[in-house]
């Protein structure tokens, strides 16, 4: 059966209001998706065909174009309401980047067409058992009618079991960085779903092996080129992961809020009569949304960087923005944690019951915040502001 043609979304406004209806409609049954592990099959159609994935699709191909603001919020927005669902698009808009800002003219023009038609990016990026996460051993060998051969065994591969093109990181014969767009359906392709993490159950992020995969050359673009001069390429991608911890700090606030309000008892001493009314609880409350607007804050100053170094690329403006996004997103892992660990506090025993499936929101914050260290972040805010040294170029800045 064919799928019915994407909507083509017009510009950040139209971004932000389908991202929030989207939202409500995911939030519900959220719960029960993570305690089944059933994967959000039918949730991501609705995802792409809503257009939500292809609001970065430039203007001049029929885009909406949106800023970085905007796309972060998209990102709140969804991971308030479901942080596997909002985990699974973030490495598709990473590799729209690289399209924007690697490919071809000839390459952009079918990438972002796909893109259009409601396609999916996955991933396949990282490698286990490597000296370091840097450590890329997949690798693309030329053949002499310019096509490749690509090999390798990539892991925590999130959206590429969903997805229509897994862009695959892999080095070229020269040891360089390159990104291979590749069909999910290619011959020696293999998608497994292995994926077993405590949080973001449903977000597929298992294995992809890849055993001989013919790869056109019209399909290969070189990342390496990408970290040559200024970038944004890792600004982009943190600032996503930041918006998805900013959300699932807020959706664990709003959902203690509404429990504690609901069916939390006072504790007898505190002389009110609902807990809602206990002055302790509404003093921690109160500290946790003082933290999470604090979060949402830097997310914005963050992404205000990001737009303005895009308007305007130097080794200072990208260095600002990775800053700034640094800043956000060491700030929205902790506030993620200590929020979705601090509703059970706030709570009482009934919100530790395996029926509420309320520690979704713990697994999903301590498992997401997982990604990259950020002590590393606040090391290299630290010699920015202290030295004026600027962030280097690997792409998780």
């Amino acid at each position: 059966m064919t799928a019915p043609p994407a909507r083509v979304i017009a510009d950040d406004a139209e971004a932000l209001a389908v991202a929030a209806a989207l939202a409500e409609e995911f939030r519900t049954g959220a719960a029960e998706r993570d305690a089944e592990r059933r994967l959000p099959r039918a949730e991501l159609d609705r995802l792409s065909g809503s257009g939500l994935l292809a609001v970065t699709v430039p203007a001049e191909h029929g885009g909406a174009d949106v800023g970085a603001r905007t796309l972060a919020e998209v990102f709140r927005l969804l991971g308030a309401a479901d942080a596997s669902l909002a985990q699974i698009p973030q490495s598709h808009f990473a590799y729209v980047n690289v399209i924007r800002r690697q490919g071809t003219p000839e390459q952009q023009k079918f990438f972002f067409a796909e893109l259009l038609a409601g396609r999916r990016f996955g991933n396949a990026q990282s490698e286990a058992g490597t000296r370091h996460v840097q450590d890329i051993r997949t690798r693309l060998r030329r053949r002499p009618d310019g096509s490749y051969l690509l090999d390798g065994v990539k892991h925590y591969c999130t959206g590429a079991l969903f997805a229509d093109w897994i862009p695959v990181l892999a080095r070229a014969d020269d040891d360089r960085l390159h990104v291979a767009y590749v069909p999910s359906d290619a011959p020696g392709v293999t998608v497994v779903d292995d994926w077993d993490g405590m949080g973001q159950r449903t977000t597929a992020s298992g294995t992809v092996r890849l055993e001989s995969v013919a790869v056109p050359g019209d399909r290969v673009l070189p990342h390496h080129l990408t970290f040559e001069g200024p970038q944004l390429h890792g600004a982009y991608a943190q600032l996503l992961h930041a918006a998805i911890d900013v959300g699932i700090a807020s959706g664990a606030l709003a959902e203690a809020a509404e429990f504690v309000r609901t069916k939390s008892r006072p504790w007898f001493e505190s002389g009110v009569e609902t807990a809602a009314e206990d002055p302790l609880l509404i003093q921690r409350f109160g500290e946790l949304a003082v933290q999470l607007r604090a979060s949402e804050a830097l997310l914005a100053q963050a992404a205000r960087s990001v737009d303005a170094a895009r308007a305007d690329l130097t080794d200072d403006t990208a260095a600002e923005a990775s800053v700034a996004v640094a800043a956000a997103k060491a700030h929205a892992a902790r506030t993620a944690v200590e929020t979705a660990s601090a509703l059970f506090e706030v709570s009482g025993t009934r919100s530790a019951l395996d029926s509420s499936n309320l520690h979704r929101h713990w697994r999903d914050a301590r498992t997401h915040t997982l990604h990259d260290p950020a002590h590393w972040k606040i090391q290299h805010i630290g010699r920015y502001v202290l030295n004026g040294t600027r962030p280097p170029r690997h792409g998780l800045l």
